[in-house]
């Protein structure tokens, strides 16, 4: 074998063996990166591998076994998703059953608290700046949020709100967190779930582990369904602000 055959043999092993070399870190960088970001969906969702979860919905008013509504069911299927992706377990309890604290284990709860007594539950305790109009007959501000000193109407098919909510114990670093996705109609619950699935990185980005609330928008959901949402803000601080007794109260309607 001449020189200049040694040689370009010896350049042509040496450049595999670099691209070999390069592939294998770039296996490697990519597997890190991909582990590092399910450890911080895990840690922001409280879902360690194997973890327990519950997932609360409304009990259809049609019979004594726990259906869930067509779009409640919808909500659920995004949340088993995030649940398995973190590879973490989920149980699915009606709200009239689920009689526990929380903490222990991460809670997707999801509806209405006209119809879902773990969701008012929640409300009352957790989110004290926070009214739903619960009247029966009716009248303009029926179903409507009052949060502060802000008011959200319903206009169905047109303009509905959703609050989507991170919280934990204020006092236990540990404890695993509840997700409420409080809506005036179910395709909102929907569509808060599946907001929180696409933005659940940013939203970890911006809040870390801490508490949040969230309003959300669902606009002309009567043509688009849960799709077009529209963050209206972070309602935390008045959310988590008892709001005054109702005679005290000056409130209008949100613009």
């Amino acid at each position: 074998m001449s020189d200049d055959v040694r040689t370009l043999v010896l350049g042509l092993s040496a450049g595999l063996l670099a691209v070999g070399i390069g592939a294998a870190l770039g296996w490697l960088a990519r597997g890190r990166l991909s582990k590092s970001r399910l450890r911080r969906k895990q840690a922001f969702f409280g879902l360690p591998d194997n973890a327990e979860s519950l997932l609360v919905v409304n009990r259809d008013a049609g019979g004594p076994e726990p259906t869930v509504v067509r779009q409640d069911v919808f909500a659920l299927l995004e949340l088993a998703a995030v649940v398995k992706e973190c590879g973490a377990h989920a149980q699915l309890v009606a709200h009239d059953t689920a009689q526990q604290g929380f903490g222990e284990r991460t809670e997707f709860c999801v509806g209405n608290p006209v119809a879902n007594r773990r969701m008012a539950a929640h409300m009352h305790s957790l989110l004290p700046g926070v009214r739903v109009n619960t009247e029966p007959e009716p009248a303009p501000d029926r179903g409507a949020f009052q949060i502060g000193s802000e008011r959200y109407r319903l206009e169905p098919g047109l303009t509905e709100y959703v609050i989507l909510a991170r919280l934990t114990a204020d006092q236990d670093q540990d404890a695993r967190p509840v997700f409420l996705f409080c809506g005036q109609r179910a395709v909102t619950s929907q569509a808060a779930t599946r907001y929180l699935a696409r933005h659940h990185e940013k939203l970890a980005r911006k809040h870390g582990n801490d508490s949040f609330v969230l309003l959300l928008k669902i606009v002309n959901s009567q043509a688009y369904g849960p799709d077009v949402v529209e963050l209206v803000g972070d309602v935390t601080r008045a959310a988590r602000t008892p709001l005054p007794t109702p005679s005290a109260r000056t409130s209008h309607r949100a613009k």
